[in-house]
């Protein structure tokens, strides 16, 4: 693993709490990225999981598109092949994907942005496996947003009530084998993500790259047991951009390993839809005034992103 990219055990939160803080937000002042082991959460798990996901993506063609739901922009169910495009590229990527979001309450006043989750019913153990994923990686991510609240000087609960609800997404991306070998295509062009943060469960295959503050690509292949966790655009504009939404891209493998399919899952923390991202006074300086003049919610951000990048 590139040992530039810090890795950080998580279980010094408990420990050494103002060390893990302090490292934990050098690592993301300066990458927007950084490995998190000891995260708690059974491999068995996560295999669990994976194995469903795998299971899902080795149906038949018209049989997952049953799933998908067209407008929708990808908010749950599947997503064929070739639809995402990274914003500004002329190619879209090399993957499928499904989306699992939170299940709420039909009464909820977020009902409106938070539909109901779709199950393939071909699939045993997949809503069992996805959804308990899901919950482990939300709380997962509410411990590194308390120490990244702490970091920035606010209270360890400042998350809590912005993200208790939030549009978060589970989505387990399915990156086909590649036959030709001249396809101008990529797996997943260079962007940033849309939320606060990111957290990768199976990293551990090649070709996730981040682009260092130099402009260089840098290999993040984590250890098997390590979760990679990134800032997204939401919390870099949240932070005036304390902390980077750092570009990064998952490029195709050369010679024999294209032939063979990749695997991952993302979740991606959102806060709640009517979160209102402003700029924290605390991150405005005489060196780092204000880079945003209005404030927006978590929503109409989201909806704004999502046409960027052709999903709506």
């Amino acid at each position: 693993m590139n040992a530039r990219i810090p890795t950080l055990d998580i279980t010094r939160f408990d420990t050494d709490r103002d060390g893990f803080v302090a490292e934990m937000g050098a690592a993301y002042r300066e990458w927007g990225f950084a490995g998190i082991r000891n995260h708690g959460i059974p491999q068995h798990d996560i295999d669990a999981a994976y194995a469903a996901f795998r299971d899902f993506f080795a149906l038949p063609e018209q049989t997952k598109r049953k799933y998908h739901v067209p407008g929708s922009g990808g908010a749950r169910g599947y997503t064929p092949f070739g639809v995402e495009t990274a914003k500004d590229s002329k190619h879209f990527d090399l993957k499928e994907f499904w989306h699992i979001g939170r299940e709420i309450a039909r009464d909820s006043p977020y009902a409106e942005a938070m539909p109901p989750n779709l199950w393939p019913e071909e699939v045993p153990g997949f809503r069992e496996h996805g959804y308990g994923l899901y919950q482990s990686l939300d709380k997962l991510g509410s411990r590194v947003l308390s120490a990244l609240a702490l970091h920035l000087g606010l209270d360890e609960r400042f998350f809590a009530d912005k993200t208790d609800s939030g549009n978060s997404i589970l989505r387990p991306i399915h990156y086909p084998p590649i036959i030709a070998d001249d396809v101008p295509n990529v797996r997943a062009g260079a962007h940033e993500d849309i939320n606060l943060i990111t957290l990768l469960v199976g990293a551990s295959a090649a070709g996730l790259e981040v682009r260092s503050q130099q402009g260089e690509w840098v290999p993040f292949t984590s250890d098997a047991d390590t979760i990679v966790v990134n800032i997204g655009d939401m919390l870099q504009r949240l932070t005036n951009h304390v902390y980077p939404s750092t570009t990064h891209r998952v490029t195709n493998p050369p010679g024999e390993a294209a032939r063979k399919p990749r695997y991952s899952v993302p979740f991606f923390l959102h806060p709640n839809p009517d979160f209102l991202i402003d700029v924290l006074p605390s991150t405005i300086s005489a060196d780092n005034p204000s880079r945003y003049a209005e404030p927006i919610t978590a929503q109409d951000y989201l909806e704004e992103r999502l046409r960027e990048i052709k999903l709506k």
